[in-house]
């Protein structure tokens, strides 16, 4: 895909998923199956356990899923392997390597996500190069631990910038629909998908309060 097709890709995802190579005795492979059936259209590998070579392994076996379902496929933290694993792009947080260092080592053609939590961090996002930010986290989140939840202030804050946002941070059926109230216009998860006895189903419930969000229901 051409670095526009991405982009324009990223723009249409509603659900977007992160979760590691493995959970619950689930390879990820399967657990993005059924999520994607559910309704998830981006998804982010993140496993901080997980060497480099099984990362470039874990999204090579996902590529061709992620093609067949057109599926947005990042990986977290290292633009180093994003090419060799043949990733759509790379999402970094504040203290990893630069937005800047990052497109210097995935190029032009791949997507680079940075993580913001502040309304300053947000604004800087904009100058700082990024083809798209994480705004939260929203609520409170073992994923995150130690960070309080900044609310939905950021979320409307991030709405009136020109990046596309997604909005993320503990949010689960219980809670989706605050951030959408206040704007965002897709969501990420963790463990409402990942820690669920039934994957597709918990993105279909997921998938369906955003999409009524966006349709105005």
């Amino acid at each position: 895909m051409t670095p526009e097709q991405r982009r324009a890709r990223f723009a249409a995802v509603h659900l977007y998923l992160i979760g590691p190579l493995a959970a619950h005795g689930r390879g990820l492979i399967e657990i993005a199956t059924e999520a994607i059936a559910g309704g998830v259209d981006a998804i982010q590998l993140r496993d901080k356990t997980a060497s480099d070579d099984e990362l470039v392994a874990g999204l090579r076996a996902l590529r061709p899923l992620c093609d067949a379902t057109g599926t947005l496929l990042i990986l977290n933290d290292r633009p180093d392997l994003a090419a060799a694993g043949d990733a759509d792009g790379v999402h970094v947080g504040q203290d990893d390597v630069s937005v800047a260092e990052a497109r210097a080592i995935v190029g032009a053609d791949r997507l680079i996500g940075l993580s913001t939590h502040s309304p300053e961090q947000v604004d800087a996002a904009v100058d700082a190069g990024a083809d798209h930010i994480g705004v939260g986290p929203i609520n409170a989140t073992p994923t995150k631990q130690g960070v309080a939840g900044v609310g939905v202030d950021l979320v409307r804050h991030a709405v009136g910038r020109p990046l596309p946002f997604v909005a993320i941070g503990g949010i689960d059926r219980s809670n989706v629909v605050a951030p959408l109230r206040a704007g965002a216009p897709r969501v990420a998860v963790v463990r409402a998908i990942v820690d669920a006895a039934d994957p597709q189903a918990a993105a279909r419930g997921l998938r369906a309060a955003v999409d009524r969000q966006r349709h105005g229901a």
